[in-house]
């Protein structure tokens, strides 16, 4: 996107916070809207799909530090401002995310996807918009000065298995037609960048880089916990009272025996070591919190030997200090 096009966009407007918004605050308003917009719950709806660029291209500014300090000083100049790319080449050139991941399947409305297997799909286009001025800025560089090209920057949504083993997304530029791999990094956690250096906009000390935010869709049963993996196990009354050798599912697909120490309650949670997410710094561990399951339908043996738990159990009370630890 020219410079010049930021005057004539309220992006905190089009996200519906305030100038003052925090990072939190963006990404919240962003999140909510998409869903809300987002083409694949919105099918042929002409108005809902521009509605879902429109916070895209938003979000795409208003994340980034340094392009969002760039609008809010181009929209201070007011109406009578006017910049161009210098060097840097201005251009409206947007992209659109092809391919979500390489767990992903299906599209969306006027869109089309390339995928390799699995059945996740990334659902989210980039947009893209170049920043304008003199070296990426409008108040940077000299005049006459050559000057690099400005960044562009997109969006995806991966997999939470994209995640976690990395993926490949791929960007297409309308205007050229050229198709850009951008490599997702194993490990890359919701909102980190990707840098493509020299995918940005032309400049006659060369092109500007592209920088891809990935936001990840969230697992039904792992949850991310920095580099640690949480998950939680429903184990019977009898497993967690005798101890057992359980299956617990991992990252891989596969599965890890656990032990669960007799006298186990709700809640507890146990660390199986080096079953986390791993990066080039380190490898998490999994972290399995246990759900002690009640059966809802017991036949007479099982209810007569629950009664015979009860007779054999009636000096304990799990309730003895409840009242004292209640004390203000």
């Amino acid at each position: 996107m020219a410079s010049q096009d930021w005057l004539e966009k309220d992006f905190y407007q089009v996200l519906g916070v305030s100038k003052d918004a925090t990072d939190a605050d963006i990404k919240k308003a962003y999140r909510k809207l998409a869903r809300k917009y987002h083409p694949d719950t919105n099918a042929g709806d002409a108005a809902a799909e521009k509605k879902f660029k429109d916070i895209t291209e938003a979000n795409s500014v208003l994340s980034d530090p340094e392009q969002r300090k760039e609008y809010d000083a181009i929209r201070a100049m007011g109406s009578g401002a006017r910049f161009t790319a210098g060097g840097a080449g201005a251009s409206n050139a947007g992209f659109e995310d092809l391919f979500g991941d390489m767990f992903g399947g299906g599209g969306g409305r006027n869109y089309s996807y390339s995928t390799q297997g699995g059945p996740d799909l990334s659902d989210l286009f980039g947009q893209f918009g170049g920043g304008g001025g003199f070296g990426g800025s409008p108040f940077g560089g000299g005049y006459g000065q050559p000057t690099k090209g400005a960044d562009r920057t997109a969006a995806t949504t991966i997999s939470f298995g994209g995640s976690i083993k990395g993926t490949t997304v791929k960007f297409r530029v309308p205007q050229s037609g050229e198709t850009i791999d951008v490599r997702i990094p194993a490990g890359i956690r919701d909102g980190q960048k990707v840098r493509v250096a020299g995918k940005g906009e032309p400049g006659q000390a060369g092109p500007g880089d592209l920088l891809v935010t990935v936001n990840v869709r969230e697992h039904k049963l792992f949850k991310r916990d920095g580099d640690n993996i949480r998950i939680t196990v429903p184990v019977s009354f009898d497993e967690a009272a005798l101890g057992a050798q359980i299956q617990v599912p991992t990252l891989d697909g596969g599965t890890v025996t656990m032990k669960v120490p007799a006298g186990s309650n709700s809640g507890r949670t146990l660390r199986l070591k080096g079953r986390g997410v791993s990066t080039k710094k380190r490898t998490g561990d999994l972290l399995v919190s246990l759900e002690i399951k009640v059966p809802q339908n017991l036949n007479d043996a099982a209810k007569a030997a629950v009664e015979a738990f009860k007779e054999a159990t009636e000096n304990e009370n799990p309730r003895a200090s409840l009242m004292a630890d209640a004390r203000l």
